[in-house]
């Protein structure tokens, strides 16, 4: 990518909407512009959708280091079309293989919250099973970008203005974010010189770096925060293939991810009492399908998490579904919904090969102001709050990737980000399946999502609410919601907090894709 392209994309990136995209051979929708086109020129460069995806994901290591980080996970929904079959890989966060007793919600600030890392193990994964590319090429754009830099939009500018203690208190942030003692404004150029030799070693050196240097910089990193992590975790590390959860909704087929990211699990579940009820209208015009949308949302969200051991079977069942959709409507039981910043990468090929990716840090940005190797120290342990993994084992993430198949054949491949993002895909997936929306019809539609954690309440349950709804539909809702005693805040229009719906519908030969208002995404296709 030239010098004077960079630039120009770095400055598209902008919230609000933007125009649908159609193509034939190949797409890619993510959350940045740049990483857009670093996936889709390695989709002219003959690569595959694992190839181009995750060449995306390298370069958002750069460009949105507030969402996503080396030290976090990446988890890939696959799908090869000429043999007609899906795999789900897990890159996910780890407990460490020291204990962490008494774990508290205050430790995310320290190194105890730090933990095992898999984005680099889950990188290699993807590539090495489905990659046809080199893997220096996937990284080119990324160690391009961190060198040369690029000009900061004001939605990066205005996280590092809220977390400017924490990246002032670190050498190896100041001198990126805050050269010369104030931060990088808008417009202008940021430049991260120690990711780009860190990409380049993991390009050169591979595992011999990364078990080597890279674990040593980052367990002395993290024991220096508080934490426990030592290379041997990084060593112990694996990254895991599954066969992805699949359930049925009207008549389509849904395939999403596998605990214990249960995002997928939670999805189908969801689907499953809506199959139960015929919706009456859009949500944005429709009180009752509003009211019922947050119902089963909230019915499956707040649930115990689902790990490797929960008896999915029971869950996915349709009777299961039929007595939870009698019971909807209780209070739903407080507990920890962790907020983390993350990055959904959609990509369809040629081949109609395709590739769902969530990647992350999983947790708010630069959360404990620890470094190593010019990445932040991933705060994921906020997702230990869910349930505390055995040593070694994976945390238990609401990530949602998925595809939807019609007769065996895929028509939409999305997912999202955000602590609302099961809320986000299935209230897209309803706008799409059961009302023909455009996705720039349903990205655009305002939203419900869940409540974030505020330290003065703690984690409540609750409701937040975009504004676009139909002026009558959200005073009836606010009336119910006041009537249950559920918590209930505006957001205001396109709130990130509802999440970013990275989708792409298939049919035919036509691609067609829509960047979400929410962030400042874009999609390309050829």
């Amino acid at each position: 990518m030239d010098a004077r392209t960079a630039d120009a994309l770095a400055r598209a990136a902008a919230y609000g909407p933007k125009e649908p995209v159609e193509a034939e051979r190949g797409m890619v929708v993510t959350s940045h512009p740049l990483a857009v086109r670093a996936g889709l020129d390695v989709l002219r460069d003959g690569g595959t959708a694992a190839d181009a995806a995750l060449a995306a994901a390298a370069t958002q290591l750069v460009a949105e280091p507030h969402m996503t980080a080396l030290t976090g996970g990446l988890e890939m929904l696959h799908w090869d079309g000429a043999r007609g079959e899906a795999s789900y890989l897990n890159g996910n966060v780890a407990a460490p293989l020291a204990p962490l007793p008494g774990f508290t919600g205050a430790d995310l600030t320290t190194g105890r919250g730090v933990p095992v890392p898999g984005w680099w193990p889950a990188f290699r994964a993807a590539h090495e099973r489905f990659g046809r590319l080199p893997r220096g090429r996937l990284l080119r754009d990324g160690i391009q970008l961190a060198r040369d830099g690029f000009a900061v939009n004001p939605y990066l500018f205005g996280e590092m203005y809220a977390h400017r203690a924490e990246l002032g208190c670190h050498e190896q942030a100041r001198e990126v974010f805050l050269p010369g003692g104030s931060l990088v404004a808008p417009g202008q150029t940021l430049r991260q010189e120690r990711v780009a030799r860190t990409l380049e070693r993991l390009r050169d050196e591979d595992l011999d770096y990364y078990l080597g240097d890279f674990a040593r910089a980052f367990a002395a990193e993290c024991r220096r925060g508080g934490g426990v992590i030592t290379t041997d975790d990084f060593a112990a590390y694996e990254s895991q293939w599954s066969e992805p959860l699949r359930g049925t909704y009207r008549d389509v087929e849904v395939v999403a991810s596998a605990p214990p990211d249960d995002g997928g699990c939670q999805l189908i579940e969801a689907l499953n009492m809506l199959e139960l009820v015929d919706l009456p209208g859009p949500a944005h015009a429709c009180v009752d399908t509003l009211d019922l949308l947050v119902a089963v949302h909230n019915e499956v969200y707040y649930a115990p998490p689902r790990t490797a051991a929960t008896d999915v079977g029971t869950l996915l069942s349709k009777d299961f579904a039929a007595r939870r959709l009698d019971r909807l409507g209780a209070p739903p039981p407080a507990g920890p919904v962790p907020v983390p910043g993350t990055i959904h990468v959609t990509v369809v090929d040629e081949q109609r090969n395709i590739a769902s990716v969530t990647h992350s840090h999983m947790a708010s940005p630069w959360v404990n102001g620890l470094f190593a190797e010019g990445f932040q120290l991933s705060g994921g342990g906020s997702f230990f709050q869910r349930g505390m993994p055995w040593p070694g084992e994976r945390a238990t993430v609401y990530l949602a990737p998925n595809l939807v198949l019609r007769d065996g054949v895929p028509v939409l491949a999305s997912g999202s980000p955000s602590v609302s993002l099961v809320a986000c895909v299935l209230q897209n997936l309803v706008n799409l399946l059961d009302f023909g929306m455009s996705i720039e019809e349903s990205v655009a539609a305002p939203r419900f999502g869940v409540r974030p954690h505020e330290p003065a309440a703690g984690w409540l349950p609750g409701v937040t609410l975009e504004h676009g709804f139909a002026p009558a539909v959200a005073g009836e809702f606010r009336r119910r919601c006041a009537e249950r005693g559920l918590w209930l805040r505006d957001l205001g229009p396109w709130h990130s907090l509802t999440g970013n719906f990275e989708g792409v519908t298939l049919d035919g030969g036509l691609l067609r894709s829509c960047a979400d208002p929410r962030r400042n995404g874009a999609a390309e296709g050829y």
